[in-house]
């Protein structure tokens, strides 16, 4: 008998004794690949679906990392399930994994957190790429939104990138989604002014307000409080823009032609200053 003899018949004796084995192995084989395949099918159409909705886009790049942990996790399942049917004890194998995973969700802890952060982020829908927000006294728009961070595009023209975790956890302000920007604007005048100059200061503060086009209607300007050298006078409307540069633009003519008219009429603004009282004893 040749050595193709041979081999014919040694690999017809293993097909016949561990035909059972080899059902078992083919059986799970197309069903991890129809359970593969089905998830291949279910992220392109979950893409198809996201990729017209821009405020969406942050999604598409997680819902790859979800689609291979399936996998992984539908591959585990099913190994672990031939082993146990022919007579292989699984408890040390998943014993052996849970101490791994332990080892390695201490060791990646912060990238766990980043991941979980990520998810609240792209759920709550604070904010997407594109968006000016302020955060943590920074105001930058958001270049770019990833599985671990978010960067930022700062006024300054910095980037920074900030880890979804600590996005998540801290309060971010959209200021995208306002519809106006708000003028809050506080001005001091002296307390030698006269009773008829502080009405007179208040009603010119309101007016400036009024006659500038690009503020909204029924601003409110009045006292609001004494301070250590001077008197506190408040303006409080909005624009009617929400663009940064445009509002600072707005800001800076309202603040010039409360300059102009207020040396018009005479009233003085307030600068740090102290009296001093000097008692004089007379023996």
């Amino acid at each position: 008998m040749d050595f193709n003899s041979k081999l014919i018949d040694t690999v017809s004796k293993f097909f016949l004794t561990h035909k059972v084995l080899i059902f078992s192995i083919i059986v799970n084989v197309i069903i991890a690949y129809i359970a593969i395949k089905g998830l291949d099918l279910l992220y392109a159409k979950a893409q198809d679906k996201l990729k017209n909705h821009k405020n969406e886009a942050p999604i598409l790049r997680i819902v790859p990392v979800c689609i291979k942990v399936l996998k992984i996790l539908i591959l585990f399942l099913i190994i672990a399930a031939f082993l146990q049917s022919n007579g292989y004890s699984v408890t040390s194998l998943l014993a052996g994994f849970g101490i791994i995973g332990m080892a390695v969700g201490f060791a990646a802890k912060e990238t766990i957190a980043n991941v979980f952060g990520s998810f609240a982020v792209i759920w709550d829908k604070v904010y997407k790429v594109g968006d000016f927000i302020r955060f943590n006294g920074m105001e930058g728009t958001v270049m770019d939104i990833n599985f671990r961070s978010t960067k930022l595009v700062t006024m300054d023209n910095y980037i920074i990138n900030i880890p979804n975790n600590i996005m998540a956890d801290s309060a971010v302000t959209n200021i995208t989604t306002i519809k106006a920007r708000r003028i809050d604007m506080l001005v001091g005048i002296e307390y030698s002014t006269s009773n008829e100059k502080i009405a007179r200061a208040v009603e010119i503060l309101r007016a400036v307000a009024i006659d500038n086009p690009q503020v909204e209607d029924d601003p409110l300007a009045f006292v609001s409080s004494l301070d250590e050298s001077q008197i506190t006078l408040r303006l409080y409307v909005n624009t009617r823009t929400r663009i940064w540069a445009e509002y600072c633009l707005i800001k800076d003519a309202v603040i010039r032609e409360l300059i102009r008219r207020y040396r018009e009429e005479g009233i003085e603004f307030a600068f740090p200053s102290q009296t001093v009282y000097v008692q004089k004893n007379e023996n």
